[in-house]
């Protein structure tokens, strides 16, 4: 499943992400790395998803999240 067609107030992990190589490195260096769990707080207008990323919330455009896999569930503790 994609990001983009994620639920608000359910937690997802992450399993790959398809971007170019300088914005998946950035993103990896705000800690989105796979099997990091990553919780659906709200939606704004056209596509934008606030998400819970480690303890920190971010706004995610819509042509990056159709661009992130993720699978439902929590992560293994």
């Amino acid at each position: 499943m994609l990001l983009k067609d994620a639920k608000i107030g359910e937690t997802y992990i992450v399993e790959q992400i398809h971007l170019p190589f300088q914005l998946e490195r950035r993103l990896e260096a705000l800690g989105m790395t796979n099997e990091t769990p990553v919780s659906i707080l709200n939606r704004k207008g056209k596509g934008i998803l606030i998400i819970k990323l480690r303890g920190t919330r971010f706004a995610l455009g819509y042509n990056i999240a159709k661009n992130i896999e993720v699978k439902s569930g929590e992560p293994n503790e």
